[in-house]
């Protein structure tokens, strides 16, 4: 698992072609286009890299405009929109073939002492050690699908995740709209925070969509099924580290319109490190 932690590390290491302009290379994670929490990811260490002061991202709001082409390198714009005293902003837009396919707006603190408080706990789930991993669950139903879907269950990722409620992608059951998984790197990590936060940044995407499908019995393996994220929106609360574990506290209020808004909290150790919201759209394809 070392080296595909590795892999993602190297694919967050943008390479700069100019003053406020960086490229960027995809990796296929088993979908029709590049996966949303890569381009985010890779979105944030752009604009880290054009950062004068040592500042942290405290939240990030995306909107996802076009699919992404796995096969075509991404080009990261920034624009320094302001650098003040203690706040700075940037904008940065996903540029494929001459287009924008995604854009965000981040917004960079220094680090300062103020008042705390946290009115939300941990929920009481089973631990990590006590849950199989997403991996051997999708091993599981590999053998029950198609040649052509097989690949990407089969697929290893350098984002281990154990689910507490694992859905049967061939045959979901109707639940209620909230989930949690456990996840976290697959191998050590450096104590770059910046790097913490983009990793976040990419596993925030992951299953975040599919509380929303829950009370439909939908899986991404329904035929009949479009689904996309539209918007993601991440906010930092507190330090975190990406190589421990965190739980993924996710659920889904609504539905409406062929939309699906989805919202999340990720603790660290009991403390709520990070929030996240999203919308997606989940369309049926055949009515």
């Amino acid at each position: 698992m070392t080296n595909l932690v590795d892999e993602l590390v190297n694919l967050l290491d943008l390479e700069t072609i100019e003053l406020n302009l960086f490229r960027g290379e995809s990796c296929d994670v088993g979908g029709r286009s590049v996966f949303g929490g890569q381009v985010i990811s890779q979105s944030l260490v752009a604009a880290y890299r054009t950062l004068e002061e040592q500042r942290q991202c405290h939240s990030l709001h995306a909107y996802f405009l076009r699919p992404g082409d796995i096969n075509t390198p991404i080009i990261y714009e920034v624009d320094r929109i302001r650098d003040g005293g203690s706040f700075t902003t940037r904008r940065v837009v996903a540029i494929q073939h001459g287009e924008a396919i995604f854009h965000m707006s981040a917004s960079f603190h220094i680090v300062e002492r103020g008042f705390e408080h946290q009115e939300v706990s941990i929920p009481d789930v089973p631990p990590p050690d006590d849950l199989e991993t997403d991996h051997s669950l999708r091993l599981k139903t590999a053998a029950r699908v198609s040649e052509r879907v097989r690949p990407v269950l089969l697929q290893e990722r350098p984002i281990e995740i154990r689910p507490v409620d694992p859905v049967d992608f061939l045959t979901p059951e109707s639940k209620a709209p909230r989930k949690q998984a456990w996840f976290r790197a697959s191998s050590p990590l450096n104590d770059d925070q910046n790097l913490h936060q983009a990793l976040l940044a990419y596993a925030s995407d992951f299953g975040l969509l599919g509380t929303g499908m829950r009370p439909h019995g939908l899986s991404f393996l329904d035929p009949n099924l479009l689904a996309a994220s539209l918007d993601h929106t991440l906010w930092f609360h507190h330090p975190l580290r990406m190589d421990e574990w965190m739980l993924y506290d996710m659920e889904s209020p609504c539905a409406m319109n062929a939309r699906s808004f989805n919202r999340g909290q990720i603790y660290q150790n009991g403390k709520l490190v990070a929030s996240v919201c999203q919308e997606g759209l989940m369309r049926q394809l055949k009515p």
